[in-house]
C-alpha cells in the first residue's frame, strides 16, 4: 500500500485538462480505461448468454440475471433498458450483469435468441 504522502499528493484537477482519471493518470476526455476493460471483459466470454433467476443476498425476491451478454458498457445499458421495457418491470446492470425484477426467464430468453444470441438457461 502506498504511503500517506504518495496518496495525498496525487492529481486530481488540472485547470489545463480538467478531471484526471486515477487508473492512466490522463485527462477524463482522453482516457482509455473504460474500454479497455471492456474489450478484456469481452474477449474472456465463451458466447454464450446464461440465463438464471436468483435470490439470495435479496431478502427472497427474485432477479433474472443475464451474464456473458458480448457487448461494450454502453451497449449493455441499451439492452438492458430494451429488455426492461419488454419485461414491463425494473432492473439494473451490475458488473456487466443484467438484473432484470422478477421471473422472466423465458420472455428473456426468446427476446435475445430473436436479436441472434446464443442463449441457455442456467441453473435449476
Amino acid at each position: 500500500m502506498a504511503s500517506l504522502n504518495d496518496q495525498l499528493s496525487r492529481l486530481v484537477y488540472s485547470t489545463q485538462a480538467g478531471d484526471i482519471c486515477p487508473a492512466c493518470r490522463q485527462a477524463k476526455n482522453e482516457c482509455c480505461c473504460q474500454e479497455n476493460s471492456d474489450q478484456e471483459r469481452i474477449a474472456s466470454l465463451d458466447g454464450i448468454i446464461r440465463i438464471r433467476r436468483e435470490t439470495s443476498g435479496r431478502k427472497g425476491k427474485g432477479v433474472t440475471t443475464v451474464s456473458g451478454v458480448p457487448l461494450a458498457e454502453a451497449e449493455l445499458k441499451k439492452l438492458l433498458k430494451q429488455l426492461k421495457q419488454h419485461c414491463g418491470t425494473g432492473g439494473a446492470l451490475k458488473d456487466g450483469v443484467i438484473e432484470i425484477q422478477g421471473d422472466h426467464r423465458d420472455t428473456i430468453k426468446g427476446l435475445l435468441e430473436k436479436l441472434k444470441y446464443k442463449v441457455k438457461l442456467a441453473g435449476g
